[in-house]
């Protein structure tokens, strides 16, 4: 009713529900019609007059089965050719997202798009226009972050049953830096992200591994980013950097606690020159001028905002 009242010529793509069961993060619990609500749907369209082009579906984000988009194309072509009977001009699918977006995921792109209209079975592009939802899978590893240790606390475990005084504690360490689940890392609560700490100089081969937790100093107990990994012993002004931090962190990021959002960067390969990279006149360089910050400059406590705050840099 709003639609033909404010824009009686808009054409209207129609949401359908999916199976979303085999994703991270679920969709179909708030959003598409199911198929017998479509038809409904589209003649009560019909009988408004409101123009119906096409029909959109999204599996939900991060989806782990390539199945799941079997199903979902067979559900919008069976509407779509339900809005055909109806008497819409039926030109548009929208296959949605849920596309990984780095290689460290189980399903891989690839796997997806074998299943997608193989043979143009389903959808005959040359006829209807498809379009796709493809953020995760263009920004999840274009983006790293890097963080800075402000403070450490050393934890001795005590362990039961031994009687070696050397032994009697387990030494482990809990490391808090300058960002947290409300700011970059809020991809943990919302996006169900596991993180991994990558450190930017290697371990001497017979440097000793410590338990290790990494927090953010804020005054609320679930602000912690990593509950146990193995770390070398690590010092204040230390960095730690996270892959594939380009989906749903900074997006939602707040400033709870006094928190900063982080600096961004852009990096490129050292040996590419500037005239090889043709840089937009946006990128920062060291000398202030056009140009691209090569990583070694954002690891480097002081400079720019210095340890303060955490940086999102863009490869």
């Amino acid at each position: 009713m709003k639609v033909t009242r404010a824009h009686p010529k808009a054409k209207l793509v129609l949401r359908i529900t999916t199976d979303d069961s085999k994703a991270v993060c679920h969709l179909s619990v708030k959003f598409g019609a199911t198929l017998r609500t479509s038809r409904l749907l589209l003649e009560w369209a019909k009988e408004l007059n409101v123009n119906v082009v096409g029909v959109s579906f999204h599996v939900g984000s991060g989806c782990t089965d390539p199945e799941t988009f079997v199903q979902a194309l067979s559900d919008a072509r069976c509407v779509f050719d339900m809005g055909t009977e109806v008497g819409f001009s039926m030109c548009l699918f929208d296959i949605g997202g849920g596309f990984p977006g780095s290689e460290d995921t189980k399903l891989k792109f690839e796997e997806i798009t074998s299943v997608i209209n193989p043979e143009g079975q389903v959808l005959p592009a040359r006829l209807w226009r498809v379009i796709a939802e493809p953020g995760r899978y263009y920004v999840a590893s274009a983006f790293t972050l890097a963080v800075n240790i402000i403070a450490k606390k050393i934890v001795w475990k005590e362990q039961m049953g031994s009687d070696d005084e050397d032994e009697s504690s387990e030494q482990t360490f809990m490391y808090y830096v300058n960002d947290g689940v409300y700011g970059s890392f809020n991809c943990i609560l919302y996006d169900h992200a596991h993180v991994k700490p990558l450190l930017p100089k290697r371990p001497k081969p017979d440097e000793k591994y410590y338990s290790s937790s990494i927090w953010r100093p804020t005054s609320d107990g679930l602000d912690r980013i990593v509950e146990r990994c193995n770390l070398p012993e690590m010092h204040v002004g230390d960095w730690m950097l996270f892959e594939n931090m380009g989906t749903y962190t900074v997006a939602a990021a707040s400033t709870f606690n006094g928190s900063q959002r982080p600096s961004n960067y852009y990096v490129i390969e050292a040996n590419v020159t500037a005239h090889e990279a043709d840089p937009e006149p946006w990128l920062p360089t060291r000398s202030g001028g056009a140009g691209c910050w090569h990583t070694a400059h954002l690891l480097c406590p002081g400079e720019q905002d210095g340890p303060s705050q955490s940086s999102l840099c863009f490869c």
